[in-house]
């Protein structure tokens, strides 16, 4: 489709014609030289002198061109366009960061699959956190494991294809055997420093308590909500275990609690799937469509062919005067009209 960005600037189209209707006709006056014989002189060689102003005459080819150059600068000036279909393009209002813990205890084996089979607990996570994603067309997901170390896997991103294929590369004991919860949200927050999105939620997931982060949990936790960052803590395993594989509800619904988000209770796949599945329900995709349609300048096509006929004028003028002046330098007076005949026609 071919539009004009400024379609009002046509309407300048009718000025020359204005300007020569309603404009005086431009006069000069010129330093001259009278000749008291000029009479003479101009009878004898047949010319008939003319009193008055002289008329600046234009040839057909001005007149053609004149007002076809006109037009096609104005039209140049109103900017016309070739503008392509509409492309849209979802610009997303939420974006979802993913704490894994892998930590030693992940590679307990009390999980089961949908056909019985006994599954490690970080291979079940895996499979329910693919299928989370997968549903987040429209959300930006990041990533980050923790262990003795929290480390960042993904940004933020859309290419949720490459985030599920590193998901499925991360195993037990990549970060170190312990738990470092408070850690993992202070990374998850200094990840967040670099997103606009409106909405921030982090979804935790560990079947451990903290065993000696650098900055405690609960602290870190009040620095999210300051950041606007909502936490979801989902829990693995069983809270009545000792030691480091005992689950600390306490803390982690402290964790949920100070940012605005929930805890959910996870000893077993179903319960997991559940927890994801409400976590999908609380968490409505949010997002933007935006449409917008490529533009191509075209104005340097009429503006090109105005100065092309300009300049092919000019060259044409030029060539026919050099061409006048030989036939003219061949030509010679009549045989009745001399210097001598003139001389005495003064006589």
């Amino acid at each position: 489709m071919y539009r004009l960005e400024y379609p009002w600037i046509l309407a300048i189209l009718p000025l020359p014609l204005l300007v020569y209707w309603l404009l005086p006709p431009y006069k000069e006056e010129q330093d001259s030289l009278r000749l008291s014989f000029f009479s003479y002189i101009s009878s004898a060689i047949g010319i008939t002198p003319q009193a008055g102003a002289v008329i600046i005459k234009t040839n057909w080819l001005q007149k053609i061109l004149a007002p076809v150059c006109w037009g096609l600068i104005v039209v140049a000036l109103a900017r016309p366009q070739r503008v392509e279909p509409p492309i849209q393009k979802i610009q997303p209002g939420r974006d979802v960061m993913i704490a894994l813990d892998i930590s030693q205890s992940m590679e307990t084996s009390d999980f089961h699959s949908t056909d019985g089979k006994r599954l490690r607990r970080v291979d079940a996570v895996k499979q329910v956190v693919t299928d989370f994603i997968q549903k987040r067309k429209n959300d930006r997901i990041g990533l980050i494991v923790f262990g003795q170390a929290a480390f960042p896997v993904t940004p933020f991103t859309l290419d949720h294809d490459a985030c599920i294929k590193i998901l499925k590369q991360i195993d037990v004991g990549m970060a170190g055997p312990q738990t470092m919860i408070g850690d993992a949200i202070g990374l998850a927050i200094k990840q967040f420093d670099n997103s606009d999105a409106k909405q921030r939620v982090m979804i935790l997931l560990t079947d451990g308590n903290d065993t000696g982060s650098r900055m405690p949990p609960l602290k870190a936790a009040e620095i999210a909500s300051q950041r606007g960052i909502t936490i979801h803590v989902v829990g693995i395993g069983d809270p009545h275990a000792a030691g480091e594989y005992k689950v600390d509800y306490a803390a982690l619904g402290g964790i949920a609690k100070a940012t605005g988000g929930q805890l959910f209770h996870s000893e077993n796949r179903g319960e997991l799937e559940k927890a994801y599945t409400t976590l999908d329900a609380i968490t409505p995709q949010n997002f933007r469509m935006l449409s917008y349609q490529p533009k191509s300048e075209l104005f340097m096509i009429p503006l090109g062919a105005a100065v092309l006929l300009l300049t092919g004028y000019h060259v044409v003028m030029v060539i026919a005067s050099f061409m006048v002046r030989i036939f003219t330098n061949h030509e010679r007076l009549p045989d009745e009209v001399s210097a001598s005949s003139i001389l005495k026609v003064h006589l």
